[in-house]
């Protein structure tokens, strides 16, 4: 059968988590009430950080861009997974596809390597406290988060590019609720052994190095806080950590989920399960994390609510 571009026409569809007609209203309800938590929690941290000026400082400056990037990773897959179960309509264009798998790796690259960031900056500020603000001066964050975006804009121009020259044969049942690169990958009809060395060395490059600069980090930070003598104060250093400690847990341990899963099962409903939890819970759980583990946080929430109720008429 003769291979077609995905662009000449070819229906694509998205077969989401379930066709059982009785969970659609279920799932409909449950990732919406997951959307609305990830957008209010990412939005509040924003406020919070922007309002406050004892919130000005490296650390909460890169958790600012963290919480914009949550909230444009979950805006990628959810709105159009809960548009296709109201409306029963479980197709998607080939512009929305690619630009779904060009936002998706943006963002997705984009958290990885703010965690490395943040993982650089709780380094800092535990290694070396006393140069702390010269080292991490307002200059050099804007750098890192300028290039972080510059990298994780080049990573998803080439999965967009990879995606973009593959060939299909018939119409494309994506059994996924976004358009998954793996997935694509399998049903393409045209050899793909040079798109899966291509985007297996991106993924080493993106995912392997900002791994290892995190893990670099906190092995710095477990060395420097060994040598502390007392418990409180050792309590103390790593309880600066424990936020995004928890975050980078949470990340890339659904991260190496769905690889695993999509690596050891043939089930693809496997892949989608895993990938609820990194595409969905992942985002929700960050804002949360940092707001319910931080007193600063905690404390410019409650003036600006209280600064809104004081404008609020009685």
């Amino acid at each position: 059968m003769e291979p077609y571009n995905l662009s000449n026409n070819l229906e694509l569809r998205l077969l989401g988590l379930s066709e059982d007609p009785e969970l659609q209203p279920i799932l409909f309800v449950l990732f919406l009430l997951i959307y609305l938590l990830t957008d209010l929690g990412n939005v509040l941290i924003i406020v919070a950080i922007s309002s406050d000026s004892h919130l000005h400082s490296p650390m909460y400056f890169f958790l600012y861009h963290l919480s914009l990037s949550d909230m444009g990773f979950s805006s990628t897959t959810i709105p159009k997974m809960l548009r296709n179960i109201q409306t029963n309509n479980k197709s998607i264009t080939y512009a929305a596809c690619l630009t779904q798998v060009t936002f998706f790796f943006l963002f997705g690259c984009m958290d990885s390597l703010l965690l490395t960031v943040m993982a650089y900056d709780r380094w800092v500020a535990i290694c070396h406290p006393l140069h702390y603000q010269v080292i991490l001066n307002p200059r050099l964050c804007k750098c890192l988060v300028i290039v972080s975006f510059c990298i994780s804009l080049m990573d998803s121009q080439v999965h967009c590019l990879m995606v973009s020259q593959l060939k299909f044969c018939t119409n494309i049942e994506i059994p996924h609720f976004f358009c998954d690169v793996p997935e694509l990958l399998r049903l393409a009809c045209s050899d793909s052994s040079i798109n899966n060395i291509v985007i297996f060395l991106v993924s080493i490059i993106v995912g392997f190095l900002p791994a290892s600069g995190i893990f670099y980090s906190y092995y710095k930070i477990i060395s420097s806080i060994i040598r502390v003598p007392s418990l409180l104060g050792k309590y103390k250093a790593f309880s600066t950590c424990g936020s995004h400690l928890s975050v980078v847990c949470l990340f890339y341990g659904t991260g190496l989920g769905v690889y695993l899963s999509s690596s050891i099962s043939s089930s693809s409903k496997d892949s989608v399960v895993a990938s609820v939890m990194y595409t969905m819970v992942v985002p929700m759980m960050n804002p949360f994390i940092y707001s319910l583990r931080n007193r600063d946080i905690k404390k410019a929430l409650q003036k600006c609510f209280s600064q809104i109720t004081c404008y609020l008429p009685i």
